[in-house]
């Protein structure tokens, strides 16, 4: 998705460029559940011929990495100078010399690549985990039957009638009702699919007049009166959903490093995490960043090669426990957030070149 337009002034099309961009903040969050950072890029990373470029940044815990999420630019007067793209004032005549003006453009864009930040920021080891606005089957019922027919066929209509009764309340719901499959390979068919929420119905709850119903997020389990299934099955979409979004902001926020001088920044970098740091703003020290960054990540997977005795092809990003190790490539800037913390007084660049701070920036390794 992409969007290009032109307008008259230059105030309405920056208001655009950052409506645009809460909209897409909004995709992620509200839809999603990704928590993103929203900022302006340095110059050196903007649109290319553009005034300005403001970007969502997420961030991948288990890799360390962040991600450019969508960005929505500024392209100023500068296109439309070059192409030629001009409109006739208002209220002009066509004896005023000045009649045309040159148009201010925007472009924005969103990608499928939000897809793969939501697998990456809630997927684990039993596959997608989807948040319930996306999800396309948000509850599945799955029946546990004996072999007694009799009891298999009185399963089978009473999911049939929960299931109508949750798809009544706007929830969208399934009766996974194939008789080729065991209830062990349904659970894992729909965990696999990321689906939200499990309603189980076995034996015993059919005796009971119960089910028990299971989250994918968190694996909880609850065992519910059928008189209930259908409303606790509505209820529980809006706080999985909310629940999903706070744990991926609580992890994030965990793994972000606010420091000060170049070793705290160097430290943080190698755990894999986001770093915010106090910045010059000038294109040299962000491309002294990148190289020195580059450099020693390359030294680092150099030794943990040697260490392996020459077997290892590199440093892999992440252990056994899904944690981050030591990751290389270069450091770039993610955004100037536009959300800064104060400034200290007399605060200087991170990067030790003696020069004074003038924005807080937001770094890291990124895909």
């Amino acid at each position: 998705q992409e969007g290009h337009t032109a307008f008259a002034n230059k105030e309405e099309a920056d208001k655009e460029v950052l409506d645009i961009l809460d909209l897409y903040a909004r995709i992620y969050e509200e839809l999603l559940a990704v928590p993103v950072i929203k900022g302006r890029k340095s110059a050196k990373e903007k649109f290319p011929g553009g005034d300005f470029t403001t970007t969502i940044e997420a961030f991948i815990p288990t890799a360390g990495r962040a991600i450019q999420a969508a960005t929505s630019h500024s392209l100023g007067q500068n296109f439309s100078r070059m192409f030629d793209i001009c409109f006739t004032r208002e209220g002009a005549t066509s004896n005023d010399g000045d009649a045309k003006e040159f148009a201010w453009q925007n472009s924005w864009g969103c990608t499928t690549r939000t897809i793969g930040v939501m697998i990456m920021v809630h997927g684990d080891d039993q596959g997608l985990v989807m948040p319930p606005r996306v999800s396309p089957v948000q509850v599945v019922g799955i029946t546990i039957p004996m072999k007694d027919d009799e009891e298999r066929a009185r399963m089978a209509e009473q999911m049939a009638k929960l299931i109508d009764a949750v798809t009544e309340l706007d929830v969208r719901a399934k009766f996974d009702d194939r008789t080729d499959k065991n209830p062990g390979w349904k659970f894992n068919y729909w965990e696999q699919r990321g689906v939200p929420l499990r309603v189980e119905l076995g034996p015993k709850d059919l005796a009971a007049g119960t089910c028990v119903l299971v989250r994918r997020d968190n694996g909880e389990k609850e065992t519910v009166a059928w008189a209930d299934v259908p409303k606790r099955c509505a209820e529980l979409m809006p706080i999985i959903q909310g629940e999903m979004l706070e744990r991926a902001r609580k992890v994030r926020d965990s793994r972000l490093s606010i420091v000060f001088t170049w070793d705290e920044f160097m430290e943080a970098l190698n755990k894999g995490n986001l770093v915010l740091a106090p910045w010059c703003n000038t294109t040299e020290s962000e491309e002294w960043v990148k190289d020195e960054t580059k450099r020693l990540g390359e030294e680092a997977a150099k030794k943990a090669k040697e260490a392996a005795g020459g077997t290892a092809d590199g440093v892999e990003e992440v252990n056994e426990q899904g944690e981050s190790r030591s990751l290389t490539g270069a450091a770039k800037t993610l955004c100037l957030p536009f959300l800064q913390p104060p400034m200290p007084e007399g605060t200087m660049c991170f990067t030790g070149n003696g020069k004074p701070a003038l924005e807080w920036c937001l770094w890291g390794r990124s895909y």
